[in-house]
């Protein structure tokens, strides 16, 4: 069994909370259906502020590792996106040359 006092859950249970009630508002919830056409599902971010809940009052260790693998999904979400924009590598050879219209098209 390992030590669990020093663990901590990654944000603080307010922060679940507040993305709750915000992915429940009127506003929100209009901006999502507009983009993706369907409503936004709000039950995890619920579920992690009463894991969190939890994980304070008890130490619970089914809450933490349900906190811990919500977390990594969610992380695992944001990587799967490719970058819009790709990285340069160094800037371009002709940068210190003033723009204008003589400037030849690469």
């Amino acid at each position: 069994m390992t030590d669990q006092t020093g663990w901590r859950p990654p944000r603080a249970c307010d922060d679940y909370w507040f993305e709750w009630k915000h992915c429940k508002s009127l506003r929100n919830r209009f901006y999502h259906y507009y983009i993706y056409g369907e409503a936004p599902s709000c039950s995890q971010w619920k579920k992690d502020y009463k894991n969190c809940q939890e994980w304070q009052k008890t130490k619970s260790a089914v809450a933490k590792d349900a906190l811990c693998q919500s977390e990594g999904e969610r992380m695992a979400e944001k990587q799967k996106h490719a970058p819009v924009w790709s990285m340069r590598k160094s800037p371009p050879m002709d940068w210190y040359l003033p723009l204008g219209e003589d400037k030849p098209k690469s």
